[in-house]
């Protein structure tokens, strides 16, 4: 779709490795690299030079008290786009820490619709990228932010340090397209009349915040929907629900075909891709990969995640828990409740999904939440995890 259209790569933000594997790769596939706006924090001696060369433009985390600086920043972002040059950047504005999407900022996403605004000649196109991970170079320095360390600055004495982590085995990595969003349908919606505003190139139209907050969720919600599964997303969210992050093998095995049923059968998207390892490759994997520790016992090995590894798959685990998200609601249901009527977890998951939406960017409207509650309640009765009585009214636990 890029020929005729101003295209803006929106990815999600994992890893420095973000920016260089997707030019690579678009380098590869003929398409051209577009130019990506980064933190002035990376513009260090040598390594700003090699990335500016690289398509690179850095900007500052805060543009206040100095109107000159945003005046110039805007100018330049016009005339990228009015010129066509691809653009790249990051609507959650930093690496993500936790492993899910983070809220996203709207300073760039204003511009660029600003500057469309001012000479709307090519159609714009945003196209979300979701990046998934096997491993983390930064997965150490998160840690220690997560437990309360302060960010460590970038220096060029720490690039030389980190390099020693290129020589380690990270696995795979997933560059998954999301649905791609056009800017005029969405200007169209807001104000029948918005090419009258472009006349002016300081105007901002009272229509505007409200129509950069919509395309803000729609980039999360379809990076989110061309989300990967791979191998270690699916043996964190197995090991990380037991209290002591272990399972017996064949706990785990019927776990993993579990999630792996539940993510073929109840689609979140046509875009969301699986690995197609069974669950015996994916225990293998994931110990080739040193996530997960095996305990030979006479009655069975048990299979587990200690320490630092357990603290880090959590990440994984978080990039995929919007995924899962419906069947952990009506699962939640019978934690402390052996029966509970049809009825009742429906309307207690109408109640609750507008938070789990805000914060997870689901693709559903109310009632679309509560079609995925039937199904998955459905899928849960086929799998005997749940017992349907009183003509599917009622729902029981399963011994």
């Amino acid at each position: 779709v890029a020929p005729g259209y101003e295209v803006v790569y929106v990815p999600s933000h994992r890893s420095h490795a973000d920016y260089v594997l997707w030019s690579y790769q678009l380098q590869a596939s003929g398409v051209v690299v577009p130019h990506i706006a980064a933190g002035v924090n990376l513009n260090l001696p040598v390594l700003g030079t090699f990335l500016r060369k690289g398509g690179a433009f850095f900007l500052r985390r805060s543009f206040k008290g100095n109107a000159l600086y945003s005046v110039i920043f805007k100018e330049y972002t016009a005339q990228l786009i009015e010129r066509g040059v691809p653009i790249e950047y990051f609507v959650e504005g930093t690496r993500s820490r936790t492993g899910r999407l983070l809220a996203p900022r709207f300073g760039l996403l204003s511009m660029t619709v600003r500057a469309f605004l001012r000479a709307p000649r090519r159609p714009v196109l945003f196209q979300p990228v979701y990046i998934g991970y096997e491993k983390l170079m930064e997965g150490k320095s998160y840690i220690g932010e997560l437990s309360g360390k302060p960010k460590e600055k970038e220096s060029l004495f720490g690039l030389l340090r980190g390099l020693k982590v290129l020589r380690q085995h990270y696995g795979h990595v997933a560059l998954n397209f999301g649905e791609p969003i056009e800017l005029n349908p969405l200007l169209d919606a807001a104000s029948a009349d918005w090419r009258s505003t472009s006349t002016d190139p300081d105007a901002k139209p009272e229509w505007l915040r409200g129509m950069v907050d919509d395309l803000a969720e729609r980039i999360n919600i379809n990076i989110n929907r061309a989300a990967d599964v791979n191998p270690i997303n699916l043996h964190a969210l197995a090991l990380l629900a037991t209290p002591k992050h272990a399972m017996a093998e064949s706990d785990l095995l019927a776990q993993l075909e579990l999630d792996k049923e539940l993510l073929e059968e109840l689609p979140y998207s046509d875009r969301v891709t699986l690995t197609p390892m069974n669950a015996a490759a994916i225990i293998a994997y994931g110990e080739q990969m040193g996530w997960i520790q095996r305990v030979q016992h006479p009655l069975g090995d048990v299979l587990t995640a200690s320490g630092e590894q357990a603290v880090l798959l959590s990440y994984f685990r978080n990039n995929v828990l919007h995924l899962t998200a419906t069947a952990a609601w009506v699962a939640c249901c019978f934690l402390n409740n052996r029966r509970m009527s049809r009825a009742s977890v429906l309307r207690l998951g109408r109640i609750i999904y507008p938070f789990i939406q805000g914060e997870l960017f689901l693709p559903w409207d109310d009632d679309g939440f509560v079609e995925q509650m039937q199904a998955t309640i459905d899928f849960f009765v086929q799998r005997g995890l749940l017992e349907s009585t009183n003509d599917g009214r009622t729902l029981e636990r399963s011994a």
